[in-house]
Formats: C-alpha cells, sequence, structure tokens
C-alpha cells in the first residue's frame, strides 16, 4: 500500500482494544512532509495508545499504518526508529547515570556499540559531528557533561528531545512535550519546534496546553473516547460544536 501524496504518515481505520475496552476505534489520520500535526483530547481519549501503535510498542488490532510508502504494521520499534521515526514520551526516560553527550551519541542510528562513548575530545566522526550540531542547536552546551538524574526537569526535556532528534527522523512523535513547564519555557520550546520544523522534520504532537497547540500547529486532530471526532486547523478546531461539547460537556452552553 503506498502513501497518499503528499503524506509522510497515514493511518487508516486503525483499531485497538484492551480486553472490552476499545481505545480506538476506527481511527484515520495524516501527516504531511514538512506539516506540524496536533492531536488533543481529554484524559482517557486515547493519544498515548495512539503513539504506541504508530511506534510499534503496540500491536493494532486492525487497520494500516504507512510510513513513507511502507506499511509499518509488524514492525519491530528499533526498525521504525531506523526508517526515520522517532518519538519521546510522556514520562521523561532518560538514561540516569549517562551524560548529556553520552545519549546525543547512543542515540544516533549510525553509532556503533565501539563508538558509543567516544571520548570528548575525539573529532572527525559523523557520529560526534551529528552530536555538536544538535547539542547547539538545543543550547545545551554547558551540559554537556552533565548527568541526567543532576539536570532540572525543563532540561531533561530538552535532553529527550535532542537525543530522538540526533536519529535524523523524517518525523519527530512528541508526548506532552511542554508538561509542567511554564510559560516562557512553553514558548522556548515552540521557538525550537519551529526551527526543526524550518530544518525538514515533520511533527505529530500530544499535548494538553491548548494555547500552545493553536499557536504551532498547522492541523490539528482531536480525539474522544478513541474516536476521531473533528478534524482542522486551529481556528476550525477551536470553533467546532463536537469539540467543546467533549471538554466543557453540553450543559456548559456549547
Amino acid at each position: 500500500m503506498t502513501a497518499a501524496t503528499g503524506a509522510l504518515l497515514r493511518l487508516q481505520t486503525v483499531s485497538k482494544s484492551f480486553g472490552g475496552v476499545r481505545a480506538l476505534n476506527d481511527v484515520s489520520l495524516s501527516v504531511s512532509r514538512d506539516q506540524i500535526a496536533g492531536i488533543i483530547g481529554p484524559n482517557g481519549a486515547g493519544k498515548t495508545t495512539l503513539f504506541n501503535v504508530i511506534t510499534g510498542a503496540l500491536l493494532v488490532d486492525s487497520g494500516d499504518i504507512v510510513f513513507d510508502g511502507r506499511s509499518l504494521v509488524g514492525w519491530p520499534p528499533y526498525r521504525i526508529v531506523r526508517a526515520g521515526l522517532a518519538r519521546t514520551f510522556q514520562n521523561i526516560r532518560l538514561f540516569s547515570s549517562m551524560t548529556v553527550w553520552e545519549h546525543l551519541i547512543v542515540a544516533q542510528r549510525r553509532s556503533g556499540i565501539a563508538r558509543q562513548l567516544l571520548p570528548l575530545g575525539c573529532s572527525g566522526s559523523a557520529v560526534l559531528r551529528r552530536a555538536e550540531e544538535v547539542l547547539q542547536l538545543f543550547g545545551l552546551e554547558k551540559y554537556r557533561g552533565a548527568l541526567a538524574r543532576t539536570l532540572p526537569y525543563g532540561i531533561q526535556r530538552k535532553v529527550e528531545m535532542a537525543r530522538a532528534v540526533t536519529a535524523e527522523p523524517k518525523l519527530l512523535l512528541l508526548d506532552e512535550p511542554v508538561a509542567g513547564m511554564n510559560g516562557d519555557e512553553s514558548e522556548e520550546v515552540r521557538t525550537l519546534l519551529l526551527r526543526l520544523n524550518e530544518r525538514g522534520i515533520s511533527l505529530l504532537l500530544i499535548e494538553h496546553d491548548m494555547v500552545f497547540m493553536m499557536k504551532l500547529c498547522h492541523h490539528l486532530y482531536v480525539l474522544d473516547f478513541g474516536t476521531l471526532i473533528a478534524s482542522g486547523n486551529p481556528p476550525e478546531i477551536r470553533n467546532n460544536p463536537r469539540v467543546l461539547d467533549a471538554y466543557l460537556g453540553e450543559e456548559a452552553g456549547c
């Protein structure tokens, strides 16, 4: 099955159940090349489950997931990453005893076991050049030698994003990238994501901060109880009665 014109990622009627609970119900969506797309919805809507089936952490019950012209269904996560699809997690997953620099080395597809922990002074390696480029892009130079467990929460978030970017993804999935951040930190991340997008990385985000999502995304999808209830640009979503009802309830005068 080939991808739709312009679509880097396309989901077609994807469903996933856990026992008698239908977490995803015939969800279809797409992310175009160079697009920033977002998935919003109330808690328990199925957003993280959707990321898990896209990245191979969970197998779909039915439907298809096509990335860059190839079906990903049945692929293990490592193969999906190598194909150019990387992600971050809702709960930060860094190696506490590794430095920021080491995280940027080991995440690279071209980084062999023998080169994983190259000394900081080494030069001439494509792996090291890529790590240095991403370190500077994310403004993490002063944290180069810091252990992950010693970093402030907001910096840990940036390190996790930076680690994913060193793998040179075509599409980056971000699960609540500004959760727990203040307004200034969120704006810094928004600017950074726009810069990544300008460099040719497509983005698909889950986030509860609606102001952040409305300012960042080109297109939004809305999930409610595993069903896609709306799709459109931010103004369309902001004024969609079904979206307002999902968040606020019918009695809120929506």
